[in-house]
């Protein structure tokens, strides 16, 4: 299941963001999107897990959580149109 976790902290990292996930299962893939031009993260991104129960433990889990003074926003990714 595909992730979508926004509201994070401008510092996070990839590997930080992987690591709030893993407590709940395998994070197969963790992007942090960022701005082309300055390489600087615009504040949200993606968590793929490997099974859909996992990825609802985590939505549930850290929806709302306080990380770095910012409530992170997290819900199932939709698809892009």
């Amino acid at each position: 299941m595909n992730i979508y976790v926004g509201n994070l902290p401008y510092r996070m990292t990839e590997a930080e963001l992987r690591e709030a996930f893993s407590e709940f299962g395998e994070v197969t893939r963790a992007k942090i999107v960022k701005d082309k031009e300055t390489n600087r993260s615009k504040g949200f991104g993606f968590i793929e897990m490997s099974s859909d129960a996992e990825a609802k433990k985590a939505i549930d889990g850290i929806n709302g959580k306080e990380v770095g003074g910012r409530a992170l926003r997290v819900n199932e990714a939709r698809p892009r149109d």
